[in-house]
């Protein structure tokens, strides 16, 4: 569908540039690997450090939304499997039907990846995968979604992303509290080392009688 778009210009061109310009092969390349791993499905992963031959395989890999819907899907537990007989995976002739599918499939794995716990600042619209205008978004929503994914406990694909940070709450006693009070923060400064004390500025104020 973004082949019937005009071409952009001015500002919209330099900012599509930019975007572009950030984009990592190495990270896509992870990304690709990742989902292949976790689904089984084969991905072309072969466009070495070519940022232009990257995103036009990233996206080629994802644009339909298969690929990441059954991604979320072996992720999912299995009491929230997607179904894959519905109409949303059914072929289609006409070229729009085709278009609208592709974009309910994306929106669908969006929806699945905040049900598994990606925060929705980092998701991404569906125009930035379909309309390829923000792919770098894309790759840095399947981070996300592979960093949630390895923190449940029936993840089963490889460990591929940082680990996720987790809560680590202290416990403290009333002793300790009572004690904590009586220590000066160093935000209300220190009485150690150098003072002003017995410094005069300035010459004192004479009074002469004449």
């Amino acid at each position: 569908m973004n082949n019937y778009r005009a071409a952009k210009s001015g500002f919209a061109r330099e900012a599509q540039a930019k975007l572009e310009a950030n984009f990592p092969p190495e990270e896509a390349k992870k990304c690709l690997e990742w989902i292949e791993a976790v689904t089984g499905e084969r991905m072309k992963t072969d466009f070495g450090t070519d940022k232009a031959q990257a995103m036009q395989c990233f996206y080629e890999s994802l644009k339909d939304g298969m690929a990441l819907c059954k991604l979320v899907d072996a992720l999912s537990p299995p009491d929230s499997k997607i179904d894959f007989n519905s109409k949303t995976f059914q072929p289609a002739k006409i070229p729009a039907f085709v278009a609208a599918r592709e974009r309910e499939r994306i929106g669908l794995f969006l929806n699945k990846a905040m049900e598994i716990g990606v925060p929705e600042a980092n998701l991404f619209q569906t125009d930035y995968l379909y309309e390829k205008t923000c792919l770098v978004q894309v790759c840095a929503c399947i981070r996300a979604l592979g960093i949630e994914a390895q923190s449940k406990p029936h993840y089963r694909g490889p460990m591929m992303w940082p680990k996720k940070c987790e809560e680590n709450r202290r416990n403290f006693s009333e002793e300790q509290l009572k004690a904590g009070q009586q220590v000066i923060s160093l935000q209300y400064g220190t009485n150690k080392g150098a003072s002003q004390a017995g410094i005069n500025m300035g010459k004192r104020r004479m009074i002469m009688q004449e």
